[in-house]
């Protein structure tokens, strides 16, 4: 009996020592860290997102918004791949025996080489990366899509994409899962943007031949973003050619553009300087007509290698668009940005970036007929501090703080000339700061499941300034009970602070976490959930932007606007195709609503006129993409509702629309887009879209009724009836003369034609009266029919 058991014993005990030893040699095999910095090889331009794989380990990480990577690693001899759509893959063998720097340089893409070996990993890694609700177009994609006029557009081409819309033709903004245009934060190289559009939504302000990679985050917001809480979209500007001169650029019908990139020295400091321009306002005392409508704007970079470890960049944006009607009225807006950003890293496993930006938005309106203009604006001064942590190939870590001190000049009107009869008068000018600071962390937990949780607190503080309102019982706004309609208080006194007193201020804790759990080698489920706080309001009532909106901040009379939004989504990738389906809710609180016959214009006291309201928004978003072979593009289908109440403050009070949920102006039910680019041989390429959306929203008379010999129309509910649907096909036609010239030069002549079946899409629809018949009458306006245009770029 006792042999037997003690050679029992002396096996169990031998099997633990076994582990033991297993465990040891495990955790005691050293690791190492593989880092770098991968750029194109032709122009030392950084590459975004490119997919770095380690086959043999089934992991891996991709480059940042400045091209590093780094990833650690056990000790051992690795095939690496570094994979990015658009350029041939890159192979090494690696010896990995201490910690490894490699750097790497990619070609544009000819022919992929060794593309099946590690198609499979890279699909993989992007099925079980903890990230949703994101999009990402590269200047390629977005340089073959038809837009109107002939001129790339970004902001048209996000519209494209699942959940995205805009107000239809001729309108600003984009909104973003039932989100109000004003809930977008705007990010160019990092700096905050207030107006996205040329000419009242013509063109977006963003160069297409300056632009490297923008992405928009729908939902599943990392908490390094903040201050909107509908959608992200970050956009990076190229950083020059470090290796030789190069220009490009595009003269077209109503607008031209350049593009100058060249090393200050080579492979160390570059500079990029960018101009665009329209100039159709030229031609119109051709037709006797005194108008004048252009854009212009400017891009600006200059990026210096202090060293390996060390980077500058200095980047600036300047824009501006010019509206005139004879001599009577002119108006001028526009953007400016300028970015000081350090890149330093600490050691191959802590990336910094240190951000330095300003941000100004302009509107100047002046009337010549009444002599006098108006000028308003919003600045802004950020401070950033950015830190990426690769703790591990399971662990990074994104942690980091911001500050920014806001100016907002709501108006100021001065005459023109000493005749005018105008008095100069300023509308109170307002201040306030917003800082915050986060941490993020993105954790591989299993070979299928990864997490990234995030938690990012802000404030928000209103500080001093002169005259401010003082109401009784502290309400601005009365409600008259006899005539079921809300009337502006009267202050009953005003009262002055100095800038640094806070008058009011906010703290929000805002948490962030996506999930993904892979189902197989080519499909995942995954969710997300994040809490949002927005401090800015933009005090409009329009169905879309337009340069005379005021930014007005939270204070005394206005409470910040939080959301909550929960996605859930499934991923699946084919052979040459992949699956995104993904449905959301999102609630917001806080959300202003403007009483009727509400007065905007050079209003000294908003709060007068605001009532705080909620909204909800929730749908199902598909996006079917193709991406290889000589047709590629997208479907996307968005079904959605976007609605918002604003109840009475008591019993008594009937709110907005008798409290009940009403359409907002943004909401379109159905929206379909779809995308093709097709590549016949390497002169001809074409491309198409096809949209429809559901009518927008609008609010239509009933009937009306005479008083003291006025006409007084009567109006439905709001927003209870819509446009007719929105819909038409664009085509595009793209030749290369010489598409194997050995010269520098290289060019292409672009042919599209917009709405190619001329569909009269209405932008509003009026009433009114037919004096020939006696009758009443609607009158629907639209923007655009059919439009061919031609245009030529140029590549040297």
């Amino acid at each position: 009996m006792y042999p037997y058991f003690y050679k029992k014993l002396h096996l169990k005990n031998l099997l633990l020592l076994g582990c033991l030893l297993f465990t040891a040699l495990v955790f005691s095999q050293e690791r190492f860290t593989l880092s770098g910095v991968v750029s194109e090889a032709a122009t030392g331009e950084t590459l975004i997102g490119v997919n770095v794989i380690i086959p043999s380990l089934q992991t891996g990480t991709i480059t940042n918004e400045y091209g590093f990577y780094s990833i650690t690693l056990p000790e051992g001899t690795y095939e690496v791949y570094y994979s990015n759509l658009g350029f041939t893959t890159v192979q090494k063998t690696i010896m990995l025996n201490e910690n490894t720097v490699e750097n790497v340089g990619m070609d544009e893409d000819t022919q992929q080489l060794d593309e099946v070996v590690i198609k499979a990993d890279v699909e993989a890694l992007n099925i079980r990366k903890p990230e949703m609700s994101v999009n990402r177009l590269t200047a390629g994609t977005i340089k073959k899509i038809p837009v109107v006029l002939g001129e790339k557009d970004v902001i048209k081409a996000i519209t494209l994409l699942p959940g995205v819309t805009n107000a239809g033709e001729g309108a600003s903004g984009f909104n973003v899962r039932g989100g109000a245009a004003d809930q977008n934060l705007i990010l160019l190289d990092e700096a905050t943007l207030y107006n996205s559009s040329h000419l009242f939504g013509f063109f977006s302000v963003f160069n297409p031949d300056a632009i490297k990679d923008l992405t928009l985050y729908k939902g599943g917001i990392p908490a390094r973003y903040g201050g909107r809480i509908s959608s992200v979209l970050d956009i990076y500007q190229k950083d020059g050619n470090l290796k030789r001169f190069e220009a490009n650029g595009g003269v077209g019908l109503v607008a031209s553009r350049l593009l100058l990139e060249a090393p200050i020295k080579k492979d160390t400091a570059s500079f990029l300087v960018g101009g665009r321009s329209s100039y159709a306002h030229l031609f119109l005392p051709l037709f006797d007509n005194d108008n004048i409508a252009y854009f212009y704007d400017l891009n600006t970079k200059i990026s210096y290698n202090l060293n390996q470890n060390n980077k500058l960049f200095l980047s600036g944006y300047f824009g501006r668009d010019v509206f005139e009607i004879a001599d009577s009225f002119s108006n001028n807006f526009g953007n400016a940005t300028i970015n000081l950003r350090w890149n330093h890293l600490f050691s191959d496993k802590l990336f910094s970036n240190l951000s330095l930006i300003y941000s100004d938005y302009y509107y100047g309106l002046e009337l010549g007929f009444v002599e006098f203009d108006f000028d308003s604006g919003i600045q802004n001064f950020n401070l950033k501090y950015d830190l990426t942590n690769y703790v591990s190939d399971n662990l990074k870590l994104q942690y980091g703080f911001n500050g920014i001190y806001y100016k907002f000049n709501p108006g100021e009107i001065n005459p023109t000339t000493p005749t005018s009869g105008i008095n100069p008068f300023k509308l109170t000018q307002k201040y306030a700061t917003e800082n915050a600071v986060y941490a993020d962390a993105e954790i591989e937990i299993t070979d299928n499941l990864s997490v990234q949780a995030g938690l990012r607190v802000s404030t928000f503080a209103r500080l001093g300034q002169d005259e401010l309102n003082v109401y009784e019982n502290n309400n601005p706004i009365l409600y008259d009970e006899a005539l079921d309609i809300y009337q502006k208080a009267t202050p009953i006194d005003t009262v002055s602070f100095n800038r640094s007193e806070v008058l009011e201020s906010f703290v929000n804790l805002e948490p962030r976490v996506a999930v993904a759990y892979q189902l197989n080698e080519t499909s995942s489920l995954k969710a997300s959930y994040n809490r949002t706080a927005q401090y800015i309001h933009l005090i409009s009532n329009t169905t879309s932007p337009t340069p005379f909106d005021i930014y007005a901040p939270s204070g005394t009379f206005i409470e910040p606007q939080t959301a909550n939004q929960v996605a859930f989504g499934y991923f699946k990738k084919f052979e040459a195709f992949s699956l995104e389906a993904e449905t959301f809710y999102k609630k917001i609180n806080n959300r202003l609503d403007y009483v009727d016959d509400a007065d905007l214009i050079a209003n000294n006291a908003v709060e007068q006129i605001l009532l705080k309201g909620e909204a909800r928004a929730y749908g199902l978003e598909l996006l079917l993409r193709k991406t290889t072979g000589k047709l590629q593009g997208w479907i996307a289908y968005t079904l959605s509702k976007s609605e918002q109440r604003t109840p009475g403050r008591t019993p008594e009070e009937i709110g907005i629309n008798s409290g009940q949920w009403y359409n907002t102006a943004w909401d379109k039910p159905h929206d379909i887009s779809i995308t093709a680019q097709y590549e016949l041989n390497n002169k001809w390429s074409f491309g198409a879209n096809a949209i429809y959306q559901t009518g927008r929203p609008s609010t239509f008379p009933t009937g009306q009724y005479e008083y003291n010999n006025l006409v007084i129309p009567v109006y439905e509910a709001r927003n209870s009836s819509r446009l007719s649907a929105f819909h038409h096909v664009d085509v595009s036609a793209t030749w290369t003369p010489k598409p194997n010239n050995p010269k520098r030069w290289k060019s292409e002549w672009v042919f599209s034609v917009y709405n190619i079946y001329n569909r009269k899409n209405a932008a509003s629809l009026s009433f009114r009266e037919n004096t020939d018949i006696g009758q009443n009458e609607a009158v629907r306006l639209s923007i655009f029919g059919i439009i061919p245009s031609i245009t030529y770029n140029f590549k040297f």
